[in-house]
């Protein structure tokens, strides 16, 4: 990250501000994607104040299911403690593709060359007359 553009940018990682307001808190975590959790004060219900500063693109959903669980108090302790190892069947979390190269194209749509295959016996298209 450019050490000129972080004063005025969020988008691209923590700024500034954010990185002197984390003087004083308590780092709890980093998870597989080096995002890195931070812990302290309270807030206006008297929880503690959780928050995660990314690595790369600020993107909520580059933030794995256990980290989530964390940041919004659904279990209290991090994930490594209060929750049972992965299981060899679980598939690992991915983050949001859309407008990526590897984003869902449905057959039919343009950036999959547009043809949709021919409708069935089972459609019957409205018309207003009837």
């Amino acid at each position: 990250m450019s050490i000129n553009l972080n004063p005025f940018t969020w988008w691209t990682g923590a700024s500034w501000g954010t990185m002197l307001g984390l003087i004083g808190k308590t780092k709890v975590g980093e998870d597989e994607l080096g995002n890195v959790y931070y812990e302290g004060g309270r807030d206006t219900a008297g929880r503690p104040r959780r928050w995660v500063i990314y690595v790369g693109a600020n993107d909520a959903s580059r933030v794995p299911p256990d980290w989530f669980s964390w940041l919004h108090h659904q279990i209290d302790d991090v994930p490594d403690r209060a929750l049972p190892p992965q299981r060899r069947w679980e598939k690992p979390a991915v983050p949001n593709l859309t407008g990526t190269a590897l984003a869902y194209r449905p057959p039919g749509a343009l950036e999959k060359g547009g043809r949709r295959a021919a409708a069935t016996g089972d459609y019957e298209a409205w018309t207003p007359d009837e």
